[in-house]
């Protein structure tokens, strides 16, 4: 009997991330989830998901401190979990024109969008490594290509993250671990409908589906590439953005 692979998803209390982690756990995994360690949101989430019959696991941690993701990494092992599957999902946003910006909020962007992509998968890739199976997948934007007026932090991290897909998939592709970014447009998360109606609309004018993504559409995605199917896949930046930005 094949052992029941385990997913950890960062960021997973939020809308895109709550999606990734029902779906890998429909899927058939094991579902650890990350949040801040102030939350004070874990353990009524935890409670909601039960209620719709979803278990998840739940670590807090500050995945902008390379220190306490060691510890994670060593608490996930002594609990009695192996990660065959990271999603790196957490990511947050500091808007302003660049001449604004303040050097806090760059840097804050930056650590949790980019920095934590190596606080987050090197304490967990040697194990991935040595069992010769992993998936990685690195959660961009549809920002991290095209850009987006008033934000060169979030896009210049975004854009870092498929640069940090590339070059790991090749190191550890002949090792059986898998790395690929996915690039989500807007979605219909809390963060984006709850900005002005009149800014929503000019969002959706531009989205030639005529719609905001469901973080489920998202979610399937992931599912797919993280899967024994997607096993050829790695170092690929794979879009869905409803056609607003094509390249």
């Amino acid at each position: 009997m094949v052992k029941q692979r385990t997913a950890l998803v960062t960021g997973g209390m939020g809308g895109l991330g709550t999606a990734i982690a029902r779906t890998l756990h429909d899927a058939g995994y094991t579902v650890l989830v990350t949040h801040t360690p102030d939350s004070t949101r874990a353990e009524a989430w935890l409670a909601q998901q039960t209620a719709a019959g979803y278990s998840f696991f739940a670590y807090g941690v500050d995945i902008t401190d390379d220190v306490m993701c060691e510890s994670m990494a060593e608490k996930i092992h002594a609990d009695g979990y192996q990660v065959d599957i990271l999603i790196n999902n957490a990511g947050i946003t500091r808007d302003g024109t660049f001449r604004k910006m303040s050097k806090l909020n760059w840097d804050a962007v930056l650590r949790t969008n980019l920095d934590s992509l190596y606080n987050v998968t090197r304490p967990l890739i040697d194990s991935m490594l040595e069992r010769g199976w992993g998936r990685i997948v690195n959660v961009s934007s549809i920002n991290g290509t095209k850009g987006q007026f008033g934000q060169t932090n979030y896009s210049a991290a975004k854009a870092g993250v498929h640069g940090f897909t590339k070059a790991l998939a090749q190191e550890v592709a002949r090792k059986g671990v898998t790395v690929n970014t996915v690039s989500p447009g807007y979605l219909a998360t809390e963060m984006v409908t709850s900005v002005p109606e009149n800014i929503l609309d000019q969002i959706v004018s531009g989205i030639p589906i005529g719609r905001l993504g469901k973080p489920d559409e998202i979610a399937g995605l992931i599912a797919f590439i993280v899967s024994d199917a997607g096993a050829f896949m790695t170092g690929s930046n794979v879009s869905m953005n409803g056609g607003q930005h094509m390249y």
